[in-house]
């Protein structure tokens, strides 16, 4: 891992200045997506979905119990058959708010999964900030997600990537080190929670991206962006649920064209696939 970043007594080296100089923003269009059903979504429809519309990774839901799941786990080998021939990476997804405290879980379920040999690497998806000890004890509970971080790149040389929302950049972890440069520092690349319907201007992706873009490229770490498609009656602005396909298609190629000046871009990954093909077009 590349990083000097000290969060209590983790030590990580610190990218050299010219870490950007081995990255390049991905070509337009490239594409990658969560899929949360996966125990009911048909891995025919999955592929053909996502080789229609540049989807090149699938961020698969698996819980730890997938070796013993017998139906789940022929669904997923279907599902990796497929995605091998298309040429598109199957990454296991997985997260609980808890395991910023709870590493023995998270680590079971890494082991697990990736045991399978079904996936290129883990994509994590933990918010220790939905939990109500954030306000009281954040400071122990961002140790605690960095730590893991920690542990899971350790655990497994596979590839490592983490969902994490566009302010951690505001979040201290330590002396004179936010939470986002910590969490690139410890992660192969990460997928920025950047939901909002519009590319540019205030309050748009690239609005609440650019940030975390910096900080990738200068870290040498591949940032992708996200666009949410799920109804969210409390965030109107947060989805393209309203808007439908044909005008999120629109703004994500400006976002594409606007992200390109960050060496770290790498595409945009839609979440999620149910939604995705069931909003108006």
């Amino acid at each position: 891992m590349l990083g000097v970043l000290t969060l209590g007594t983790a030590l990580v080296t610190p990218a050299p200045a010219s870490a950007a100089a081995g990255l390049k923003p991905a070509p337009a269009g490239t594409r990658a997506m969560w899929l949360w059903h996966t125990a009911t979504a048909k891995p025919s429809d999955v592929l053909s979905w996502a080789r229609a519309r540049g989807v090149k990774e699938i961020f698969v839901y698996v819980d730890a119990e997938l070796p013993s799941t017998p139906a789940t786990l022929a669904r997923v080998r279907e599902l990796k058959r497929g995605a091998d021939v298309s040429k598109i990476r199957l990454t296991a997804l997985g997260g609980e708010p808890e395991w910023a405290t709870d590493h023995a879980s998270a680590l079971a379920w890494q082991r697990a999964v990736l045991g399978t040999r079904l996936f290129t690497g883990s994509h994590v998806d933990v918010e220790p900030y939905v939990l109500p000890q954030w306000q009281a004890n954040r400071a122990g509970l961002v140790s605690g997600l960095v730590k893991l971080l920690e542990r899971l790149q350790a655990a497994d040389p596979r590839p490592l990537e983490a969902d994490v929302p566009a302010w951690y950049g505001i979040i201290p972890a330590g002396t004179g080190i936010t939470l986002a440069d910590a969490v690139l520092a410890r992660v192969n690349a990460i997928t920025v929670m950047s939901y909002r319907d519009t590319a540019k201007g205030p309050n748009s992706m690239m609005d609440i991206s650019t940030d975390l873009l910096t900080r990738g490229s200068r870290a040498g770490r591949p940032v992708r962006l996200g666009a949410e498609t799920a109804p969210l009656s409390d965030c109107v602005y947060c989805t393209f649920h309203e808007e439908g396909r044909t005008r999120m298609t629109t703004v994500l190629s400006q976002v594409d064209a606007a992200a390109r000046a960050h060496p770290a871009f790498a595409g945009i990954a839609i979440h999620h696939y149910t939604s995705w093909r069931t909003m108006r077009s």
